[in-house]
């Protein structure tokens, strides 16, 4: 834990007194978005202390240019900055001719923060003096409308405490604006059209290069004492990047005076004339008002969290991390549109680029299936087969690969590598195998089969040509081998027999071979379709089985596990716990050569492949390589406690499991790796989910049926989630006397708890 100033709080996230140094920590941590858009939490007003700028628009980006030190055959060409965009959200403030700017005011009392997930609002509020004598109370409230996903919404309250005040408000559009990331403070933004009505303006711009058009529009109205006082702008400037109006007003001492702003983004992904559709959100917007506006946003959250929350009684920080993490995971996708994905940092920041990783696969679907409409998984898969020509094309131009042999990137917003760092670009190929992995595990858990012949198997066949394709035959070890790869531990490259690369290329082709002949069986007009189009004969699988049959495993027997790698037991194979903390982190102390010749883990790796894999193995061999690898692992990755966390509870090591997930759940919160402030780690966040779910809970799908092993923390009192099980929602409560499984619905659902099978209705205990 590196920090500790957020209030524990069920629902809320809570920061009380100001503190320039947390400032941009905080505008990551109280970031709000709605699946189509979203921004940091920076100041409107101007704030002259350290802050990072932060806007961004779902599926908007910019293609910038490689750069490394010699160009090589295969770099992906360039490199998808995630876009700050234009911001709408400003309003300098001036109070008695003095410009409002918290980081130059004589004093700043009670300030405070809330993000108020339950709700889905950010308020700001403080009192301060100015340098001028004036003291003034201002409260500022921020939603972005999940209805009304175009729009959003400030309300910019200030009450002069000792004497009359004139206040002067100047709202304004700017599409001027640069990446925290930007290699040269370049600009990335067009400017194309500005256009002034009487309250309210409007900037078009473009990016470069891909050519997004967005207006950016904004509509002011003056209050007094929450009342409309139909103040006209007594001046407006513009630019070609920027229009500000300015409202002057009169407030009497103890009155409230303010500023009510609708902002925000109408874009050419999803309209042709995106200024006609900004006019239209705009009225849309003023049809219904503030009130009901706010209104819609409280009861658009609620819906959302009937289904996906988790209830912890008895600890308000496991309380608080669960749903903060759920929070913002609904904030960031909400599956309306399959163009869409999860990126990385989602709306909080422009670290990694790119919208989706192989994260979106391993951890966020699984929470995404059991708290939407399957369709939303669906969706996901979607986004995949919809790329699959450009791994397709990834493969062959970048790798050489030949057959319509696929390899997903690492990074995309297209379709196509986006990410220039070569040991992940062209070595951390199991991506691959996580895509796979999603199409059986959507199939496991909702039972919808059609998806593999309608989509899936085209999919599964391209990935299981990579394999083939990629291993090798080593006549030394009578074996086909996988060399030069990155595994999920980015602490080792280019190694040789990842066991998890190796595991997982194997499973995809026995995988496929499989769903052919389902598809065979049961869709032979598919499957003659398929076949036909991607030119594949029976001939091309048994090769494939060649390869799966015979793959090599790189194992200790003296030891009992499975080697990370070949060359695993020849490093210093120190444990963490014998690392003098002063190293930690050591990505942050250490050289890169020195992290890569150390036994030190990132995140789950072997571990992984027995998470996916689990009843491929036994306990006693899960126990045997969890103690091993554990050992090892810094959790320098945000994908790591969350898995470890699930292993735990499995292997009952529950004062693990519960350490474990408070990391996961508090990642961000207590900034563990010391990073908060570029963003917050948005996909690792449905792995908190799961270590309740799967963890805490036991839940596992076989044989078509739900699987339960329930077990509680001895820090709380009880937890509750729900889970929807191909269209029936099951609510599942454990506390430490009994588990309760509840149906919502009529039909009978049969489930099985501690190897028991029962039959959950209305209401089922099991002690």
């Amino acid at each position: 834990m590196n920090q500790d100033y957020i209030k524990p709080d069920n629902w809320s996230i809570i920061e009380e007194g100001f503190d320039a140094s947390s400032v941009k920590s905080s505008e990551s941590l109280f970031s709000i978005g709605n699946g189509a858009m979203g921004q940091r939490a920076n100041f409107e007003e101007t704030y002259t202390g350290e802050t990072f700028q932060g806007s961004y628009i779902a599926g908007i980006y910019y293609p910038d240019k490689t750069k490394v030190g010699w160009w090589k055959n295969g770099y992906p060409k360039y490199f998808a900055k995630v876009l700050n965009a234009p911001n709408w959200i400003g309003i300098d403030v001036e109070i008695n001719e003095e410009n409002l700017d918290l980081n130059t005011c004589t004093e700043v009392r009670n300030f405070r923060r809330e993000l108020n997930m339950k709700e889905g609002w950010y308020n700001r509020s403080f009192e301060a003096t100015l340098k001028n004598g004036t003291e003034i109370a201002v409260n500022i409230r921020r939603f972005l409308s999940l209805d009304l996903d175009e729009a959003g919404i400030i309300k910019f309250e200030i009450t002069p405490l000792n004497k009359d005040a004139k206040i002067v408000y100047k709202p304004y559009v700017d599409a001027g604006v640069t990446n925290e990331d930007a290699n040269w403070e370049e600009k990335f933004w067009e400017p194309l059209e500005v256009k002034k009505g009487t309250n309210e303006a409007f900037v078009t711009a473009q990016t470069f290069k891909t050519h997004f058009k967005v207006t950016t529009f904004m509509h002011n109205t003056i209050l007094a004492n929450d009342e409309d006082i139909h103040v006209s702008p007594s001046t407006i400037d513009s630019t070609a990047d920027k229009v500000q109006y300015t409202y002057g007003t009169i407030i009497a001492k103890g009155q409230t005076s303010a500023i009510q702003k609708i902002g925000g983004y109408t874009v050419s992904l999803n309209h042709d004339n995106t200024l006609a559709a900004a006019e239209k959100t705009i009225k849309a917007a003023l049809n219904l008002g503030y009130d009901a506006l706010l209104q819609n946003q409280i009861d658009a959250w609620a819906k959302i969290w009937e289904m996906s929350d988790i209830t912890i009684d008895g600890d308000v920080k496991a309380q608080q991390g669960i749903r903060f993490n759920i929070f913002q995971l609904n904030q960031t996708y909400l599956g309306k549109d399959s163009r869409l994905n999860i990126g990385p940092k989602g709306f909080t920041g422009e670290k990694y680029g790119g919208s989706t990783y192989w994260d979106t696969e391993a951890y966020c679907i699984p929470f995404y299936m059991a708290t939407k409409d399957q369709q939303v998984a669906r969706n996901l898969l979607t986004y995949r087969f919809n790329q699959l020509d450009k791994a397709i094309e990834n493969a062959k131009d970048n790798l050489g690969f030949k057959n319509g042999a696929a390899l997903y990137p690492m990074v995309t917003m297209n379709g196509e590598e986006c990410h220039n760092e070569w040991e992940i670009t062209h070595e951390e190929i199991h991506r691959n195998g996580a895509i796979a992995f999603a199409i059986f595990n959507y199939n496991r858990f909702t039972g919808d089969y059609s998806y593999i012949p309608e989509k899936g198997l085209e999919v599964l066949i391209g990935i299981a040509r990579f394999w083939h394709q990629r291993a090798s035959f080593s006549k030394e070890k009578n074996q086909y081998v996988i060399l030069g790869v990155t595994g999920p531990n980015e602490y080792e490259n280019n190694i040789n027999n990842n066991f998890y690369t190796n595991y997982i290329a194997k499973w995809c082709i026995d995988y496929t071979e499989e769903q052919i002949k389902k598809v065979a069986a049961e869709y032979p007009a598919d499957h003659k379709r398929i076949l036909e189009k991607v030119n594949l004969a029976e001939a091309e699988i048994q090769e494939w089985k060649k390869v799966a049959n015979n793959m090599y495993f790189p194992k200790s027997e003296e030891l009992g596990v499975y080697l990370q790698q070949d060359g695993f037991l020849d490093k210093d194979l120190v444990p963490v716990k014998d690392l003098d903390k002063s190293q930690r982190p050591i990505n942050q102390k250490w050289s890169w050569d020195r992290v890569l010749r150390s036994p030190y883990i990132k995140q789950a790796d072997v571990l992984q492949c027995f998470y996916f894999f689990e009843d491929h193995f036994s306990k006693e061999e899960l126990k045997r390589n969890f103690e091993f690898y554990e050992s090892f692992t810094v959790h320098e990755s945000s994908l790591s406690p969350c898995v470890h966390s699930i292993q735990a509870a499995h292997l009952d090591k529950m004062d693990m499991a519960y350490t474990f997930y408070l990391r996961t759940s508090r990642l961000d919160l207590d900034d563990y790796n010391k990073e908060v402030e570029e963003g917050c780690h948005i996909t690792s966040m449905a792995g908190t989910w799961m270590s309740i779910v799967e963890g805490f809970g036991g839940m596992r799908v076989k044989n078509d049926q739900l699987h339960f092993a329930p077990k509680i923390p001895k820090e709380w009192k009880g937890y509750s989630f729900k889970i929807n099980f191909r269209n029936q929602i099951l609510k599942v409560s454990v506390n430490h006397d009994e588990t309760t499984f509840t149906v919502d619905g009529d039909q009978d659902l049969t489930i099985v708890v501690n190897g028991n099978p029962e039959i959950a209705s209305k209401f089922v205990q099991i002690n």
